[in-house]
């Protein structure tokens, strides 16, 4: 399968800087408080949203949901 660009720059920027902030709160939730299960889910986005950076696609429009990033 290969991956298509589907959005711009801006999003790529959007996205990346969305995904440090969730993977530092994940990494705090999950490190110094008592709330493991969220910081777990904070990680996993944050991962995501990284991956989503990097490769310049996102998954909410490859389903053909119009995003404003």
């Amino acid at each position: 399968m290969e991956w298509q660009c589907n959005i711009d720059r801006r999003g790529r920027l959007f996205r990346g800087i969305l995904g440090v902030i969730m993977l530092a709160g994940g990494v705090y939730l999950f490190g110094w408080t008592d709330h493991a299960f969220w910081g777990c889910g904070a990680i996993a986005s944050g991962a995501f949203a990284v991956f989503e950076a990097i490769k310049g696609w996102c998954a909410i429009r490859a389903m053909g949901i119009r995003t404003p990033f």
